[in-house]
């Protein structure tokens, strides 16, 4: 993908409720406007950077891009995995995500338990890649600063 490091924002929305309670593993969903707006060579599969909810502290996150193939969607979606424990849900509220790198290209997956395994290991690897100091200096980009727009995609 030519466009990373990549920018948007826009409302959490409910998405498929399989995150936290099929997979342990809870994630913020974008609506579709913001995935139909994606740039046209934005590849499927699984990205890593940093996201922050409305105006509070920015986080290590995982985003899933794409279809799903284990569970066999018909809508693309994008799917934010922030790593950080939140008290509550937070439906509604604005989700900035700044995708700085790419992980994997999507697959599918013969059981639950290696879908799950292999998400937490994209999410130790990105940890990881996180730490190094070209993308440590993205947590701190003006766009987690700025006053938030409803939606906005792009750099």
């Amino acid at each position: 993908m030519r466009h990373l490091p990549y920018f948007c924002r826009g409302q959490v929305v409910r998405g498929f409720g399989r995150g936290s309670k099929q997979l342990g593993i809870p994630t913020a969903n974008f609506p579709e406007q913001v995935v139909d707006n994606l740039p046209a060579d934005v590849s499927t599969g699984i990205y890593y950077g940093w996201a922050s909810v409305g105006s509070g502290d920015v986080h290590k996150m995982v985003v899933s891009i794409g279809w799903n193939p284990y569970y066999k969607n018909t809508k693309k979606s994008m799917e934010t995995h922030i790593m950080h424990t939140f008290e509550e849900d937070f439906y509604g509220e604005i989700l900035n995500v700044a995708i700085v790198g790419y992980l994997r290209p999507e697959k599918n997956f013969d059981s639950l338990e290696s879908l799950i395994s292999a998400i937490q290991g994209d999410i130790e690897e990105a940890k990881k890649r996180l730490d190094l100091p070209e993308h440590l200096k993205l947590k701190e980009d003006n766009f987690f600063r700025v006053p938030k727009s409803k939606i906005m995609n792009g750099h």
